[in-house]
């Protein structure tokens, strides 16, 4: 008996069946670990990948925007934190740090001639997010989130290329009306619009400190500022849209400069002109001030200037002409060709940058007894120029020439409507001297279209078709923005560089 129990116990000593049944659960437990944290961390790592890209636009977004007093809600905006331009449902909850985003000057971005300017006296933002990401099998073993944190620092860049900007403001009768969503008449909202983009220039070097000015010049001068119009005042009487009168200019006939010209200026005291100033530099004191120089005739025109003390009221809507805007076109792409040859032209170092900005409804419709005398219904190498037929079409022909010469047009549809530019009935052909463009040969387009086409692209469209009164439906596809200071602000940051920095730079 005793050695039958001794010989089950031996056997069940060595009887190894039901192990692997151990050795399994063992290895299961060690899958599960691992698949736990490849998994989890695989994603968590896919995470800060899409937080460090959310958080690196968000820093250069308001890097863009340093100048402007909403800095930190433009970042915020481009940022992960939910409702945000770069949110990701996958993120959880983002939040952005306590603290941030945070404005700072730092004195290697200052070395690099980068002022510490603006309404945040800042060269740098830095942006810090943090995320609590859901985990899928690390809970198993207690650990349900992981907390992620990105941080992102830009700054400024030097400006390496100087502009040449002529702003083309439409001064017809309809910039009188009221636009309730900007508080004022049409012409005002435009001219404090152009105010908030002059901020965001420079009108010398920041190594030059204060601009030394000479005529309306900086000597060492950077961004420089033009202002034209339609319709034509007169020569004799265009400082009153500059001296603080308060009184309008005379405006004439349209007159019809060449469309090929390489410089403008008409002479003859009751000659129309286009231009209300020439290119000036001395609308801020320095590239670091914030201000507009309240003496300098660009402010004055714009109603930021002062004259024995009192407020310039600035360029009022004379109208009376109807509108018309081909030959403004030309003449300020004649002017920016003069401006560009005058500083060196190609041989320029550095070589200066065409631009110009179109604010206008779009429409055109001025009476052939309101243009000058030779403007008949003809075709010729310049297409229907000068013209009273076709007038938007010949418009949208002398954006593409100007664009032919390297200039960049922005434009501002103000009000625009979808439908109008009734002298648009024959669909004009090219001018000679372009290829087929998109709009030349349309007898059905529109303001909306006009504005569209002049630019140089989508992203160089703009459109404030909330302007009361006009039931405009012209929607830019390639900006969002949509109120005018809004829409000079954003027009301003793509004259501005930004690139990411370490972010421990001192």
């Amino acid at each position: 008996m005793k050695d039958q129990s001794q010989s089950i116990l031996t056997k069940g000593l060595k009887d190894q069946s039901g192990q692997t049944i151990v050795w399994v659960g063992l290895m299961m437990i060690m899958l599960m670990s691992m698949a736990a944290f490849a998994i989890d961390i695989g994603h968590a790592y896919f995470c800060f990948r899409e937080l460090q890209a959310a958080t690196d636009a968000a820093a250069l977004a308001g890097a863009h925007d340093l100048r402007n007093s909403d800095s930190a809600t433009v970042a915020t905006q481009y940022s992960a934190v939910s409702g945000s331009h770069n949110s990701y449902a996958n993120l959880g909850t983002v939040t952005m740090v306590s603290g941030y985003p945070k404005f700072e000057c730092l004195t290697t971005i200052e070395n690099m001639n980068i002022a510490c300017s603006g309404a945040n006296s800042a060269n740098t933002i830095q942006v810090k997010q943090q995320a609590v990401v859901p985990t899928y099998f690390a809970g198993i073993f207690g650990v349900r989130t992981f907390t992620l944190t990105a941080t992102s620092t830009a700054s400024i860049t030097t400006k390496t290329v100087p502009f040449n900007v002529v702003i083309l403001i439409d001064t017809t009768q309809s910039m009188n009306t009221t636009d309730t969503n900007c508080g004022n008449t049409r012409i005002k909202c435009a001219l404090n619009g152009v105010q908030n983009f002059l901020v965001n220039l420079d009108p010398c070097y920041p190594s030059q400190g204060t601009c030394t000015v000479s005529n309306g010049v900086a000597n060492d001068p950077l961004d420089q500022v033009a202002i034209f119009t339609f319709p034509n005042p007169t020569i004799g009487t265009v400082s009153d849209d500059y001296n603080c009168s308060g009184t309008n200019p005379t405006t004439v006939i349209y007159t019809l400069p060449s469309a090929t010209a390489t410089s403008y200026s008409p002479s003859g005291n009751s000659s129309g002109t286009y231009q209300v100033t020439p290119f000036l530099s001395d609308y801020r004191a320095s590239a670091a001030v914030s201000t507009l120089s309240t003496s300098s005739d660009l402010s004055m025109a714009l109603g930021a200037g002062k004259k024995n003390g009192n407020t310039c009221p600035g360029m009022g809507a004379p109208g009376g002409d109807g509108t018309y805007y081909a030959g403004a076109i030309y003449a300020a792409q004649a002017a920016l060709t003069a401006q560009f040859n005058s500083e060196g032209g190609t041989s320029a170092n550095p070589i200066p940058q065409n631009i110009m900005i179109i604010l206008s409804d779009g429409e055109a419709n001025a009476s052939s007894s309101k243009m000058n005398s030779s403007s008949n219904t003809y075709w010729n190498s310049s297409g229907y120029y000068p013209s009273a037929v076709d007038q938007c079409q010949q418009a949208v022909a002398a954006a593409a020439y100007a664009k032919s010469q390297g200039t960049l047009i922005y434009t501002v549809a103000y009000g625009s409507e979808s439908t109008g530019c009734t002298t648009d009935t024959t669909g004009a052909p090219a001018a000679s001297y372009l290829p087929a463009i998109a709009g030349v040969n349309e007898p059905n387009i529109s303001p909306c279209d006009v504005m569209s086409q002049m630019a140089s692209g989508s992203s160089y469209f703009y459109s404030d078709y909330n302007q009361s009164g006009s039931n405009s439906t012209c929607v830019s596809t390639g900006n969002s923005v949509s109120d005018l200071n809004g829409i000079f602000s954003d027009l301003a940051e793509n004259f501005m560089g930004a690139r990411l920095i370490p972010d421990n730079t001192q």
